[in-house]
């Protein structure tokens, strides 16, 4: 039998034949971006092990499973078309009403989903962090790949529901869907990814997160059309409204799903405004993971 000091050599000398690796290098935008890409994507097998054990995770020993994801979205949808639809008659002036609501849950759930959960990444997989060294990004990257699973499922529910209503026609329209899909991610996947690196320092920062989540839904035209929008504030200020990447997202999903067959109108240059939006989400998208990159190298002793 070895003894503990011929072990030890060898493994010192197993250790020097390993090759070396660079952490944490600082490097400037466009290297430090493409190394991170690359070293993400060397640990892809581990981005989807991590996906699915965030979802297996959330409905753990329930009886219904995935099925929990609708819960929330059909609830809100039955509440704001029975409250502001029927009640506040809503419903009168909107026509197909509950698809009007439904499309617009569908894309801000999505959205709200990402960076709740991706807020909170780092420190919910801080034993990770602080014991194994792997590129951090992964962690709220995961939780875009579970939002997209719930996503899916509240999609299908959608085009269930739309076929048989008549707002749902195969053609250009439907390409408004996935400008909308696209500005989701982007803004969502940078809001998660630096937000999770501020929340290791500032645990304060998941609580502001939930308020700021229910402001964004009021001040998107979920239950509400953008026209009364316009028609209560001056055209400047309704400038602004329509600069909100995610009132983008939820007028584009709208307008794949339920304007063009249901008397709806768009706001002018839609489409132009959703593309700029697009330009602008992936470059703040590279931004924040320079933030996140420049942080990362105290979370585990924050942690």
């Amino acid at each position: 039998m070895a003894g503990p000091q011929s072990v030890s050599t060898e493994r010192k000398a197993r250790l020097q034949e390993m090759p070396w690796l660079d952490v944490n290098v600082q490097r400037n935008f466009v290297n430090g971006t493409v190394a991170s890409v690359r070293e993400v994507w060397s640990h892809r097998e581990l981005l989807g092990m991590l996906t699915r054990r965030e979802l297996k995770a959330r409905y753990k020993d329930s009886a219904l499973g995935f099925l929990w994801s609708l819960a929330r979205p059909l609830t809100q949808l039955v509440i704001y078309y029975v409250v502001v639809g029927k009640f506040l008659g809503a419903a009168r002036s909107i026509d197909n009403f509950a698809i009007f609501i439904f499309a617009g849950l569908t894309v801000y759930t999505l959205f709200s989903e990402i960076v709740a959960t991706g807020t909170g990444a780092i420190l919910a997989n801080a034993g990770l962090v602080q014991k194994v060294y792997l590129p951090r990004e992964i962690f709220p990257l995961a939780t875009i790949g579970s939002s997209l699973f719930n996503f899916l499922i509240q999609l299908v529910i959608l085009i269930i529901v739309a076929i048989p209503a008549g707002t749902l026609h195969f053609g250009p329209q439907l390409l408004y869907g996935v400008g909308a899909l696209v500005i989701v991610l982007l803004y969502a996947g940078a809001l998660a990814i630096v937000l999770s690196a501020w929340n290791v320092y500032l645990r304060d920062v998941s609580y502001l997160v939930e308020v700021v989540l229910l402001l964004m839904m009021w001040a998107s035209p979920i239950v509400y059309s953008w026209q009364f929008v316009k028609s209560a504030i001056s055209s400047w200020a309704l400038e602004i409204y329509m600069a909100n990447p995610v009132t983008l997202a939820v007028l584009g999903f709208q307008k794949a799903f339920w304007t063009d067959a249901s008397g709806g109108t768009s706001p002018d240059h839609l489409a132009l405004r959703m593309l700029i939006a697009g330009v602008v989400g992936a470059v703040l998208l590279l931004a924040c993971h320079r933030v996140f990159s420049k942080l990362q190298g105290n979370f585990a002793q924050e942690l």
